[in-house]
């Protein structure tokens, strides 16, 4: 039977790489993906000591471990020679290298991810097979295909009373807020990466929460003009210009203001002066587990 290039198959479609999957390729070689194991749930850690002479045992805290993912389903080709093309394509796609795994749901949610296991693939016909291929996701979230991001400058006031002033009054004064509001729509934290170019002096970036509590992020040096700093929230990095570390220059009293699930949080932008040229950019996307 042939099939249009580009059109979708029932049942379940992913892309690995730049691989889709339940989908007729631009070859015209039929992918279908039968199976796709891990992508429900991530692995969990958890340490459980016995308690002595008692029932029952002393829970350590419970985290998420990686996400190992198995994709696996039937190729179908319109010769021998394309199934074997196509199979090349598999093993390239299934990267030892970072690679986009995306699952085309109601909502699209990709992961990142690397092979972790052999691609095995098996003859059926000369022109059809089995494949199976295992990846692994360091991160278990599954993030949104959606990237957001938002910028802001420093605070200011304008406007207000001239003088000499003429009664009645009128007060007129504006106040720009510069602040951020970072939504999270998932059902897991995320952790948003935050971009301040200056310059700018001793900046801040303190993270309101829905309960009124703040957490801060404070570097102590000064940025220059066309300094980036982009502090990860997720890898708890701090690189300025691309290559060089700051980390031992940012504060962190009360924790990194990562974004909870369902929720959202307000990021304000502080600076020991103002300077109209600085800027805090953030991006993120929502985040399920």
């Amino acid at each position: 039977m042939a099939y249009t290039p580009g059109t979708d198959i029932d049942g379940m479609q992913a892309t690995l790489g730049s691989l889709r999957l339940g989908a007729v390729d631009a070859m015209g070689v039929v992918w279908r993906l039968q199976d796709l194991e891990g992508w429900d749930s991530p692995e969990i850690r958890a340490e459980y000591q016995e308690r002595e002479a008692d029932h029952g045992s002393w829970g350590a805290p419970v985290y998420f471990g990686s996400r190992p993912i198995t994709l696996s389903g039937i190729v179908e080709a319109n010769s021998r020679a394309d199934l074997e093309a196509a199979m090349e394509r598999l093993y390239e796609a299934a990267a030892i290298t970072d690679t986009t795994l995306t699952v085309w749901e109601s909502t699209p949610k990709q992961a990142t991810v690397r092979r972790s296991g052999k691609v095995l693939t098996k003859y059926i016909t000369d022109t059809k097979a089995s494949w199976s291929v295992l990846v692994t996701a360091e991160d278990p979230r599954r993030y949104s295909t959606a990237l957001e991001t938002a910028s802001t400058g420093l605070p200011f006031t304008s406007g207000g009373v001239t003088f000499p002033a003429t009664f009645p009054i009128t007060f007129s004064a504006t106040t720009v807020a510069g602040q951020i509001t970072a939504s999270n729509i998932g059902s897991m934290d995320t952790r948003p990466q935050l971009t301040i170019a200056g310059p700018v002096v001793a900046p801040i970036v303190a993270g309101q929460y829905p309960d009124g509590t703040v957490r801060q992020l404070i570097y102590t040096q000064t940025l220059q003009s066309g300094d980036v700093l982009v502090i990860d929230t997720d890898a708890h990095t701090v690189m300025l210009n691309g290559d060089a570390s700051r980390r031992r220059f940012l504060k962190v009293p009360s924790g990194w203001p990562t974004i909870g699930a369902r929720s959202s949080v307000t990021y304000q932008f502080q600076a020991g002066s103002y300077n109209a040229n600085a800027l805090l950019t953030a991006t993120w996307r929502s985040a399920w587990m």
